[in-house]
């Protein structure tokens, strides 16, 4: 037989009020920078990433409207085929 968790109690309105003014008054700690991988160019990485952002507007250049079709059909199967 399973046990039940126990319900948690209910903060007094007071209390209640003192958590969100603590939590919307604290400041975040600032997030740490991704560490550098010594072993990749940055002039590389950002020219890649510029590629990439190309890419995909050369690529729908270049199709035809049937291959359009035929991707966005098969996409579409793909996200319906889920549920």
């Amino acid at each position: 037989m399973q046990k039940r968790s126990r319900k948690k109690k209910r903060l007094d309105l007071n209390e209640l009020a003192s958590t969100i003014t603590n939590d919307a008054t604290t400041p975040e700690p600032p997030e740490e920078p991704k560490p550098i991988d010594p072993n990749k160019n940055p002039k590389a990485v950002a020219s890649g990433h510029l590629g990439g952002l190309r890419g995909g507007k050369a690529r729908a250049k270049k199709l035809t409207k049937k291959e359009r079709s035929d991707i966005a059909r098969k996409a579409a199967l793909a996200r319906w085929h889920k549920l």
